[in-house]
């Protein structure tokens, strides 16, 4: 059973879906829930709104709920590699790329790849896709939208050039 939640953030509204037992998706501009209950009383949906109202206020909160994002092995480890990104910083897709490789035993690893893999992140803003950035900090893909991540990366103070 899947259970969605409704949340209206200053980057515009979100769709949070929850198993029951733990968060599996951050969806920007408010998809259709498909068969999605509604999850008023889901505990995972109601930390996660709670996460998001402490995020959203500037605070840096840890992440008191389990996550489940569907995905490749490949996918969900540059998808913790991204949980590791501090508030405020950034990570190029070469240097995700570079940190696979050495994760993985092997020489080098495609910056695309790592790219594809940051773009299927289903749980955005909680797994911090948009702390990705091109080489020499240019503000590149987003699912949300390059506005979206700037708004983010600002509201983490970041302080990088943010140039597309």
């Amino acid at each position: 059973m899947e259970y969605f939640a409704q949340y209206s953030s200053p980057i515009g509204n979100l769709l949070l879906l929850s198993d029951g037992r733990t968060l599996t998706g951050v969806q920007m501009d408010m998809p259709d829930p498909g068969d999605a209950l509604p999850g008023d009383t889901d505990m995972v949906l109601t930390k996660a709104i709670a996460w998001l109202d402490a995020y959203f206020r500037g605070e840096d909160p840890e992440i008191d709920f389990p996550l489940a994002p569907k995905g490749t092995d490949f996918q969900r480890q540059v998808w913790d590699i991204l949980l590791a990104i501090p508030k405020g910083q950034t990570r190029t897709y070469g240097d995700i790329a570079r940190e696979m490789a050495a994760k993985l035993g092997r020489e080098k690893m495609s910056a695309q790849a790592v790219g594809g893999a940051v773009g299927r992140n289903p749980i955005g803003i909680v797994i911090p896709c948009h702390r990705v950035v091109g080489a020499g900090e240019r503000l590149t893909g987003y699912a949300g939208g390059l506005d979206r991540k700037l708004w983010l990366l600002r509201h983490e103070g970041w302080n990088g050039t943010g140039k597309p």
